[in-house]
């Protein structure tokens, strides 16, 4: 068939489509859409390309996995296991580890995949975070990024739990503790959960279900919604040249941003096959089949559960008490509950808060710089420093058998440093937001060194400056100061107590903890000031400073104009 003959079949079918779904006009629009170019924004796409690789891989175990607790004797070719009882779900596993063309690292790559979609979420999400990304109109796109990152770790725990090895049978039985430890109730929700009596046979195929069926399906679906709103809210973007709230510069989907996606697809899936060919992961037959006697000396979970075990750990034990013949163990459920639900609701409600705080309702497309918002910074630099040492606690054994320190000095230490760390982080790294904006103030008014010293007529000697391009001026002056909102009034003109006192109060003392520490931003009058002590070298006639001073007018907020 010629090539004519074969454009004009492919154009009749697409016309019958197009007659019959009207979906020429929505692909269009896709394809000419237009995406900006940085980095950063590549995070998003790592996790998109990973679950996109866990689905495929996923999908090939499944035909060989066995979702079954029943009991056998193992007689497959890893001779170290030979006659020894284990569940199905554990034998299908070893087998398809080593009887199975290609299903060891097609098992790796799953579970490198795996890994690398929670960290590419997290990194995301800070990236988000950091920058602003999270304001009008995007609040419900954070609740939905935070949803699913949840549903990540829910269906990671998930999926290294079902091979039924020693180790995965711990995690499960540190899952157990976690459920029994909920006042009241927790004995009936861990008879539903496993079906009976721990372990039971129940809990491997309710969890099959979950991993390959149900979780899934909401991360594509919610991954789908997530991508919709972004197109329909228009990709954020950072200052520079040319970008304003109501555009975007980059490049279309068609043909650029669709061949670099899909290089960077590639990219990713060579570099997690490549993990999974050289650093091996979870051998589970070097761990056994699980038994509920025996733990595994110094186990851990997969690095991104292990906050939640270092949150148990480093509670004491006192915590547990009675009541009426009610045991109650906060010791576990302040760490592996109470906690986790605090986290999470603060983290979706953080943009309405700083929204209210704020009280700015207009829509932002364009990011800030993390330096422009100290006090935001801050918190994301705290929250990390929290993490990082509940996840030490996680691993507070490891760290003893390796560095020959005392576990129960370690312990000690990261229960005082998870309360002292993270404010000290907090109060570091709003401070050096705070000394860069100094240093960019610095930078629109003086301009760069030269290193170059003129002595005037008069004996005065100054150090020449040159003075910032225009679009390096304005990437540094175009962001908003915000500051404190004064007290509010008790009363009004007619002596009435004020009504929503206290919320307005309240709203007070948060805006001063957000804004009270705070760098003006340069006004067109200070850069004039600066200019007229003759330290810009390019700066020599006053039809260039007027011309300096509209542009600051112009880029400038409303407060600096």
């Amino acid at each position: 068939m010629s090539q004519t003959a074969t454009s004009r079949a492919a154009g009749g079918i697409g016309d019958y489509i197009d007659e019959r779904t009207g979906a020429a006009g929505a692909l269009q629009y896709g394809l000419k859409k237009v995406f900006p170019d940085h980095w950063s924004f590549m995070l998003g796409e790592v996790a998109m390309y990973s679950l996109i690789v866990l689905l495929l891989t996923g999908t090939f175990l499944t035909f060989w996995f066995i979702p079954s607790a029943g009991h056998v004797v193992y007689d497959g070719s890893y001779v170290p296991l030979k006659g020894i009882g284990m569940s199905e779900a554990y034998k299908s596993t070893v087998d398809i580890s080593f009887d199975i063309r290609g299903g060891l690292i097609i098992r790796q790559i799953h579970h490198w995949s795996a890994l690398i979609f929670v960290a590419a979420i997290a990194c995301h999400m800070f990236r988000v975070f950091f920058t602003g990304a999270f304001r009008k109109p995007r609040e419900i796109n954070w609740v939905i990024g935070l949803t699913l990152a949840l549903l990540a770790l829910v269906e990671g725990f998930a999926g290294y739990s079902l091979p039924d090895d020693l180790l995965s049978g711990t995690g499960l039985s540190f899952a157990r503790g976690m459920i029994l430890s909920i006042p009241i109730v927790g004995s009936y929700v861990s008879s539903f959960v496993f079906g009976g009596p721990y372990p039971g046979e129940a809990l491997i195929p309710r969890l099959f279900t979950v991993h390959v069926l149900l979780i899934p399906a909401l991360l594509v679906g919610l991954f789908t919604l997530h991508i919709v709103l972004v197109a329909l809210q228009k990709h954020t973007q950072y200052p520079g040249p040319g970008r304003t709230n109501k555009n975007v510069v980059g490049f279309p989907v068609m043909p650029v941003y669709a061949a670099k996606a899909g290089g960077f697809f590639f990219i990713v899936f060579g570099v997690t096959t490549l993990l999974a060919a050289v650093a091996q992961i979870n051998p589970i037959w070097a761990y056994g089949p699980y038994n509920p006697s025996p733990v595994t000396a110094g186990s851990q979970p997969d690095w991104y559960m292990g906050w939640l075990e270092g949150a148990i750990r480093l509670l004491p034990g006192w915590l547990e008490f009675q009541v009426f013949g009610w045991t109650f163990s906060f010791n576990i459920a302040i760490g592996g509950l109470i906690l986790p639900g605090i986290v999470t609701t603060v983290a979706m409600a953080y943009p309405f808060l700083e929204a209210w705080v704020t009280g700015d309702k207009r829509e932002h497309h364009l990011l800030d710089r993390p330096r422009n918002a100290p006090t935001r910074t801050a918190l994301g630099a705290m929250s990390i420093a929290f993490y990082v040492l509940l996840w030490a606690g996680g691993g507070n054994d490891i760290i003893a058998t390796h560095f020959k320190l005392s576990i129960n000095d370690i312990t000690t230490f990261l229960r005082f440093a998870v309360f002292a760390i993270p404010p000290l982080v907090f109060l570091v790294a709003k401070r050096i937001c705070l000394g860069l904006q100094r240093r960019d103030r610095d930078l629109v008014l003086h301009g760069v060194e030269t290193g170059r010293v003129v002595r005037l007529p008069h004996g005065e000697f100054f150090e020449v400056h040159e003075p910032l391009d225009e679009h390096a001026r304005w990437e540094l002056v175009q962001h908003d100061t915000h500051r404190p909102l004064p007290p509010p009034e008790a009363t009004d003109e007619q002596g009435v107590r004020a009504p929503g006192l206290r919320a307005a109060g309240v709203r007070a003392k948060l805006s001063r903890f957000w804004f009270e520490d705070r760098i003006e931003g340069v006004t067109p009058a200070e850069l004039a000031a600066a200019h007229s002590h003759g330290e810009h070298d390019a700066v020599e006639s006053h039809g260039e400073h007027a011309a300096i001073e509209s542009n600051v007018v112009e880029t400038g907020s409303d407060s600096r104009a």
